[in-house]
């Protein structure tokens, strides 16, 4: 069993629906099917398991979800990354999206590094 340290020092089972839902709202409005949100789950429930910890912090969910989430749509990827990221202003979306274009250029996909904020 895999379990969720959140941040308030709780401890709960992954749930692969919390991820899907959270997604969802993300995705809302996109052109995303209920499929692609699912497999986008999947993918970051293995890459989690992967790690081989029975317990992983639910910042680690998040940063799990950031890559498959970019990949399926850069716009949700954006919605997710402002609040999972706490962007305070224009700064960080034009941060984020400027990240997009020169991975784009590059032909590189992968998601930020960028530390949350912790204002």
């Amino acid at each position: 069993m895999l379990l969720v340290m959140k941040r308030s020092g709780n401890v709960e089972p992954f749930n692969l629906d919390k991820v899907i839902s959270g997604v969802r709202k993300a995705c809302q409005g996109r052109p995303i099917h209920e499929d692609d949100l699912k497999l986008l789950g999947q993918k970051v429930e293995e890459d989690l398991r992967s790690r081989g910890l029975a317990q992983v912090k639910s910042e680690d969910v998040g940063r799990a979800i950031l890559k498959p989430l970019r990949d399926l749509d850069e716009v949700a990827y954006l919605r997710f990354a402002s609040v999972y990221q706490n962007f305070s202003g224009l700064g960080d979306f034009q941060h984020a999206i400027d990240e997009l274009k020169h991975d784009e250029a590059s032909g590189e996909r992968h998601a930020t590094d960028r530390p949350e904020r912790v204002d």
